[in-house]
């Protein structure tokens, strides 16, 4: 599996953090989610998505990621592959290795804005995608399908 993000400190202790991330299509543009600077450095561009929660099964925890971060529906998701990165998570106050799948799928219905605090749904023409990613990971997933 290919890895991105930090180069892995010996010295931490890593704790698996499983999520689901999706690539979300309309035409020649995506729904991404910015991540307000609150408790961030900077505001950042995500692929909608999340940690999956002890109990949860990957597509449902995906269709609630995708409400709480844009406010919208998707059809089902196809799976198109996986990644790993080393990061820390300062919300959680932990290092983690996350290992991230990747899923395409078409947003469906705005059922209105998104229900998480400090996430923004914006369009982004597909071309654009790659260089306003703030996540390499999800950067090259999205490259892949120019």
């Amino acid at each position: 599996m290919r890895r991105y993000g930090d180069r892995v400190d010996p010295a931490m202790r890593y704790r698996p953090r499983p999520g689901a991330y999706v690539i979300l299509q309309r035409g020649n543009d995506l729904l991404l989610t910015e991540q307000d600077g609150a408790r961030l450095k900077h505001p950042e561009i995500q692929l909608p998505g999340g940690g999956i929660d002890a109990g949860e099964h990957v597509i449902p925890a995906l269709h609630r990621e995708v409400m709480e971060e844009t406010g919208w529906r998707m059809t089902r998701p196809t799976r198109i592959g996986a990644y790993k990165r080393f990061v820390y998570m300062p919300e959680y106050d932990m290092w983690a290795e996350k290992i991230c799948a990747i899923y395409w799928a078409e947003p469906t219905y705005c059922y209105g804005p998104p229900l998480e605090e400090l996430h923004t749904a914006i369009w982004v023409p597909m071309r654009q995608a790659p260089t306003l990613l703030s996540n390499e990971g999800d950067a090259d997933f999205v490259a892949s399908l120019l």
